[in-house]
């Protein structure tokens, strides 16, 4: 049986974790943290990627597990919408909706799926040797057929295969995140754009409102209550965006700057290593499509894992390249404070979706409509795709 260890305890490390032992692979994850802690409150599953979940049987659950999106879109910050879009003209379009889950739930499904025999904790990598297929760790060396490294955005293996590349870039706003009780309130999933500002909400499970927000800010700045800060630059916003931050607890709010992979790394992969997720190509989460490229990445890896990794690096660099620069595009667009400039694309895309109606979803076909690697013998087989029935 070939052996993989796989480098971080993340959504990309243990779902690329998870397919290579639905391969046939003997697996370890090794986590150099003693307990998984997993940073952030909520995030979107896609479509694409969950259609990746179901080719390891696990998109039905976590469909049952989130909820359905629903009408989302995108609003100027005294709440006229701009664009927008339904579940169900998504589920036309692509099979399928975005569903929005705690991340904490999803790595609890992931661990399950993987095995918790699997996931060595408190494991900390000091290198690899790629061409021998060698981890070593601070309890000796480990040897393996393959090495998926899935060690996030500062990861040392990266650093280590491809030591000019010059690692993260700032992408020029800090991003504030939080849960918060919906309590009696009429919350539609939405996202507000302002002058350099952005407010997101999105309603998880069990009544929780998911939100996030960006402010333009130098890298490394240091706020006092982080609470106090979003009610100072969103208290004045369209509902539910005052009342939810009146709800709020300020301890559930974190902050932090947002690093994405501005050049592109010339593989995914080098001797038996194979970079997944934020490791290979950190994005700003603005097509909120960071989670849904590691999955992605995760199962085409195992499709892939029994010959040339070149194969891998050719089905996934290119387009994650785009995914990147498009997210990348999208935030720039974010951060215009200008006034004039702002009327001018706010008028823009008003207009444009006007025009077409089904413009926020078309723009995002290349992405959305993306389908796992099958092999000749299921061409053409599709899952069946399970309902959602939470909310």
């Amino acid at each position: 049986m070939p052996r993989a260890l796989v480098i971080g305890g993340g959504i990309g490390g243990l779902t690329s974790g998870i397919a290579l032992r639905r391969k046939g692979w003997d697996v370890t994850v090794l986590e150099r943290a003693a307990k998984i802690d997993p940073v952030g409150s909520g995030l979107a599953i896609a479509a694409n990627a969950l259609k990746a979940l179901d080719t390891v049987d696990l998109g039905d659950l976590i469909r049952r597990l989130s909820r359905l999106q629903g009408q989302a879109g995108l609003r100027r910050q005294d709440g006229r919408w701009l664009l927008h879009t339904t579940t169900q003209n998504a589920e036309a379009r692509y099979g399928d909706s975005a569903v929005i889950m705690l991340r904490a739930t999803l790595m609890d499904v992931l661990i399950g799926a993987l095995g918790a025999d699997r996931l060595r904790l408190g494991t900390t990598v000091s290198g690899v040797d790629a061409a021998r297929g060698v981890v070593r760790t601070g309890d000796g060396d480990l040897e393996a057929d393959l090495i998926v490294a899935a060690d996030g955005i500062h990861s040392k293996t990266r650093q280590a295969l491809f030591p000019e590349h010059p690692g993260p870039a700032y992408s020029g706003v800090t991003a504030w995140r939080g849960l918060i009780p919906r309590g009696d309130l009429n919350i539609q999933s939405s996202e507000s754009w302002g002058k350099g500002l952005v407010f997101g909400i999105s309603l998880l499970a069990d009544d929780l409102v998911y939100v996030y927000a960006t402010d333009v800010l130098p890298a490394g700045t240091a706020l006092g209550n982080e609470l106090e800060e979003l009610v100072r630059r969103f208290g004045d916003w369209h509902e539910p965006i005052p009342a939810l931050l009146r709800a709020a607890d300020p301890a559930k709010i974190i902050r932090n700057d947002i690093h994405h992979l501005s050049t592109p790394l010339p593989a995914y992969h080098k001797g038996k290593v194979a970079l997944v997720g934020d490791a290979a190509h950190a994005m700003p989460p603005n097509l909120g499509q960071g989670a849904c490229q590691a999955i992605e990445d995760a199962i085409t890896l195992a499709y892939f894992a029994d010959g040339d990794l070149a194969a891998y690096t050719a089905a996934r660099l290119q387009r994650t390249t785009k995914v990147v620069r498009r997210s990348m595009s999208m935030s720039r667009m974010t951060q215009i404070r200008n006034p004039v400039a702002v009327w001018l694309r706010d008028t823009a895309l008003s207009l444009a979706t006007r025009l077409n109606p089904n413009l926020m979803l078309r723009s995002m076909d290349d992405v959305l409509g993306w389908r796992p690697p099958r092999s000749p013998a299921s061409h053409g087989a599709e899952h069946p795709r399970g309902r959602q029935t939470t909310g």
